[in-house]
């Protein structure tokens, strides 16, 4: 298999001095799903931005067998789209055309590959027509789209997401969850939503007090009461086993 990022021995701490993760150690091979789950504080949003170096601890980060550099930034960050909680964070132009094609044009695509770019990336998110609109006048379900689109105008190899689903209600998260099962990258889930990693994911990691307590498949970590217990976690009555579900374990 291809191992795509590496994580060693990975710390940090806040400019405050309290630390938010100590001794991480983790690798992500090419196609895995993996959820990021813990509870509130556990250092799940702090990893994940490490992922395209827009922070930076102490030891090592491997993008593709290489350490993130100011050189090989904005390659990094075509290949591994981080796509944030909250879409106003990443929407910030006054069209939708203009944000998803903010990525393209500043790795240089020329005007023809830039609207090809854009048209490719709101197809594949449902929202083609709606180039001319404004994205803050959108709804919550189709902000979280725009903010999809504008990685995937970049064509990632890997999908990071913080907490993609958050306040949506449940149709909208659904429909967000089948859109990312049909996107062909290797995805990194923050999340708290046990039914979303059940739909989603093929591997569980749990983070609890900037420490990984657990790596393994979704179906074992999920079956785990004890263990979700233990770390602030509970195992909703609506996941049902892989044979059962509507959305089956990955894998």
């Amino acid at each position: 298999m291809d191992e795509i990022i590496k994580i060693d021995n990975l710390t940090y701490s806040y400019p405050d001095g309290r630390r938010a993760l100590t001794g991480i150690n983790l690798s992500v091979w090419r196609g895995d799903s993996i959820a990021i789950i813990g509870p509130n504080g556990a250092g799940k949003s702090t990893l994940l931005l490490h992922l395209n170096g827009i922070i930076r601890g102490e030891n090592g980060v491997k993008i593709f067998a290489e350490p993130i550099t100011d050189k090989n930034l904005k390659e990094v960050r075509r290949r591994v789209g981080l796509v944030f909680q909250n879409p106003d964070d990443q929407l910030f132009s006054s069209t939708v055309f203009e944000d998803v094609a903010f990525g393209p044009m500043n790795l240089g695509y020329s005007e023809a590959e830039v609207r090809q770019a854009v048209t490719a990336a709101l197809e594949k998110v449902g929202m083609s027509g709606f180039e001319q609109r404004s994205s803050h006048h959108l709804s919550l379900g189709e902000k979280k789209r725009i903010a999809i689109a504008t990685i995937l105008s970049m064509s990632p190899e890997v999908m990071v997401l913080d907490e993609p689903t958050s306040n949506l209600d449940p149709r909208g998260k659904w429909l967000l969850v089948e859109l990312l099962l049909k996107l062909p990258v290797t995805r990194i889930i923050a999340t708290h939503d046990l039914e979303v990693v059940a739909a989603l994911c093929n591997r569980v990691v749990i983070l609890d007090g900037g420490r990984i307590a657990a790596d393994d498949t979704v179906e074992r970590i999920l079956n785990d009461a004890d263990l979700l217990e233990a770390h602030g976690l509970s195992r909703p009555a609506g996941i049902k086993s892989a044979s059962e579900s509507a959305f089956p374990f990955p894998g």
